[in-house]
């Protein structure tokens, strides 16, 4: 972790590498959609947005991405990357709608093969249903680097609540995905397919070794019980002081009895069906049947 750590470092000591980052909540959804701006220049990123879905209607809307869209326009923003950090099982990408509204890069890791390959077999997608990643327009290896104008970021692969989850570190600040929540919530779940606790405790400690002032900020919130509002941004220091899954002693033994429990009574998360289907897509929809009708399939009895 020397190189995310000294990234950060940098960051702490210059101003001109912490980005300035916007977050548009969705409580429909509890996805916090962050807009990373250069702080120097008009340069900025978007990760992981969100497409409407109403799962009993069946219908699609840009609500939540077109307040992304009027926010980057009013600020006169230069969106260079579309990010997504895995592919969500709770939520529909709107990547590919704002694409064409504010330009980007998509991007995501290059483990996508990985739930291309299960989720292809799950939806049984036929053959046209490319399992390479190809869909997205770049896929981050691990300690991958790219610019956002001038911010410096790395991409860091954080198996175990998904296989391809990604960490992205954008000068002073993390955006783990699903990996961390807020501190009085925990951490996310690691029973879908080719999830695992011990991995994702594993992953969580490589992000826990970046410096205590690394500024967080988070995929979801669920406001623990207690808490009156909804919160999205914390340090990494908060997170190894006080998460309540894995603060600083708990063992790894720990954390997998703890999480493989919990898991086990957790239900399916409401549009897990719809979002896998789209998100291993890249957001897109499945392409029309000869009648112009797209059309999301159910298995029945599998999962």
């Amino acid at each position: 972790m020397e190189w995310a750590s000294g990234i950060v470092l940098k960051a702490h000591a210059n101003p001109a590498f912490s980005p300035h980052v916007q977050t548009f909540f969705d409580p429909v959804t509890f996805t916090a959609t962050h807009v990373v701006r250069d702080p120097a220049s008009s340069a900025c990123a978007i990760i992981d947005s969100v497409l409407d879905f109403d799962m009993a209607a069946g219908r699609t809307s840009t609500d939540s991405a077109s307040a992304l869209v009027r926010y980057v326009r009013e600020e006169g923003l230069n969106v260079q990357w579309l990010l997504e950090t895995h592919a969500h099982a709770d939520h529909l990408s709107a990547a590919p709608w704002l694409q064409e509204q504010v330009g980007g890069t998509l991007a995501i890791g290059e483990h996508i093969t990985a739930v291309q390959d299960t989720f292809g077999k799950v939806f049984h997608a036929g053959a046209d249903f490319k399992r390479d990643g190809s869909q997205f327009d770049r896929l981050f290896a691990d300690g991958a680097t790219f610019n956002i104008g001038n911010l410096e970021a790395i991409a860091l692969h954080v198996p175990g609540h998904t296989p391809a989850c990604l960490a992205y570190v954008i000068g002073d600040a993390v955006f783990p995905g699903d990996t961390l929540f807020m501190p009085d919530y925990g951490t996310a779940r690691c029973d879908f397919p080719g999830g695992s606790a011990r991995q994702l405790y594993r992953s969580i400690h490589r992000l826990l070794a970046l410096p205590d002032h690394a500024r967080v900020f988070l995929c979801h919130d669920y406001k623990a019980t207690g808490r009156d509002h909804f919160a999205w941004e914390t340090t990494i220091g908060a997170e190894r002081a006080s998460n309540v899954h894995v603060h600083d002693g708990v063992t790894e033994a720990m954390f997998v009895e703890m999480r493989e429990a919990r898991d086990a009574a957790l239900p399916m998360p409401r549009l897990i069906l719809p979002s896998v289907q789209v998100n291993m897509r890249a957001g897109h929809l499945p392409e029309p049947d000869d009648n112009g009708v797209r059309y999301l399939k159910l298995p029945v009895d599998l999962l």
